[in-house]
């Protein structure tokens, strides 16, 4: 199972270094080791996340995210969406950003890091989103009960993710956004204007890809419903619990569109944070894609695993991890924050929704009710 899941991982980590150790040497393979492990240190929420989507996909769409979306997501996002912020930021054509990126790397650097109050609020916003809709949302298992329940009963207004998301966003732009330090660090500049609109940008795009996403799913899973309830009546004898079959078609096309979006924002401090160890853009695209392929991988392993229905707080951890990298992306609008502690952060809170979950099964098993218990419960943390 371990060999199935990661063995392209595997392989492309060794062909990887290879090349690495052939194209720039000892130092260039030890930088594309480094920004591997930063990589998957600041997306192991990612994995969660996209594996609570993933698992509602039939197989077809989870060899599409496995193989077309490793493309979007290393190529993609980790190659050319730098390529493409700069000749945008710059006003200049492909070809002169491309070659900028290989030919002056430093200047390269300094407008990339010139874009990132844009692209930080734009991935902010998206990603406070996420953890906002979830943390509004009403759910028969909680962890932090103490802190769901109260929000659980606000979230019953339909608006209030929107309205406490550009609450955020304005308080960002009115504060962290109108002094940035420019990157020689002598001096600073305005970026109200292009924080506010990247961030609508970043909830403009959260309600519309969710939004059809979502109207897709709970269309096909009243279909399904349909069907079976059809079924039963003709066959009611046969009993028998049915199989699970996963989305397909529109609702997991536009499901795929929402993980590479989530997957987007979630490289985007992964990309500014790499500049801090190399601005020579093939490394860095090769040590971040390692990295990317390892979360993927990790992604199908929870979904083939069962984890998130074994360990039912991973899913809260990794949220409220997604809360605090939202935050996070918001601060460095203005301030410098270690990707140290950014991984950590995102680590720390899985690792206690995972003990906490471990410690409810232990629970429910010695009180005979067994990992699938119903009853509402919570940690207690």
């Amino acid at each position: 199972m371990l060999l199935k899941t990661f063995g392209w991982s595997f392989a492309i980590t060794a062909a990887g270094l290879a090349l690495a150790g052939v194209l720039w040497g000892w130092q260039g393979l030890a930088i594309v080791a480094i920004l591997s492990v930063l990589e998957i240190s600041l997306s192991f929420d990612n994995a969660v996340i996209n594996a609570g989507v993933l698992r509602k996909m039939n197989a077809f769409w989870q060899k599409i995210f496995l193989t077309v979306g490793i493309l979007i997501a290393v190529f993609g996002m980790r190659l050319v969406f730098p390529i493409v912020i700069v000749a945008i930021t710059a006003k200049l054509g492909p070809i002169e950003a491309v070659d900028l990126a290989i030919n002056d790397k430093d200047r390269y650097e300094e407008l990339v890091t010139a874009a990132h109050p844009a692209i930080a609020a734009f991935g902010g916003m998206f990603l406070l989103m996420i953890f906002l809709d979830f943390i509004f949302e009403d759910r028969d298992i909680k962890w932090l009960a103490w802190l769901e329940k109260p929000l659980a009963r606000l979230g019953k207004l339909e608006t209030l993710s929107t309205v406490v998301a550009l609450v955020v966003l304005l308080v960002t732009a009115t504060t962290l956004a109108t002094a940035v330090p420019v990157h020689d660090g002598v001096g600073t500049v305005d970026k109200a204007t292009t924080v506010l609109l990247a961030g609508i940008g970043g909830l403009v795009t959260y309600l519309i890809v969710g939004g059809i996403s979502g109207f897709f799913e709970d269309r096909l899973e009243q279909e399904e419903e349909e069907a079976e309830e059809e079924a039963a009546q003709k066959a009611p004898a046969k009993g028998g619990n049915g199989t699970v079959v996963g989305l397909a078609g529109k609702a997991a096309f536009f499901l795929f569109l929402y993980l590479e979006v989530i997957d987007a924002s979630f490289s985007f401090d992964g990309v500014i944070g790499a500049f801090a160890i190399t601005n020579d853009i093939f490394v860095m695209a090769l040590g971040l894609g390692i990295g990317a392929m390892y979360i993927r991988s990790l992604t199908v392993f929870l979904v083939r695993k069962g984890t998130l229905d074994d360990y039912v707080y991973l899913e809260h951890g990794a949220h409220y991890a997604i809360g605090a990298l939202a935050v996070i992306l918001l601060i460095t609008i203005k301030h410098e924050i270690s990707e140290v502690v950014t991984g950590l952060i995102g680590v720390v809170l899985i690792g206690l929704s995972f003990w906490s979950s471990v410690v409810r099964n232990r629970r429910a098993a010695a009180s005979g009710d067994g990992p699938d218990a119903k009853a509402e419960v919570s940690s207690g943390v």
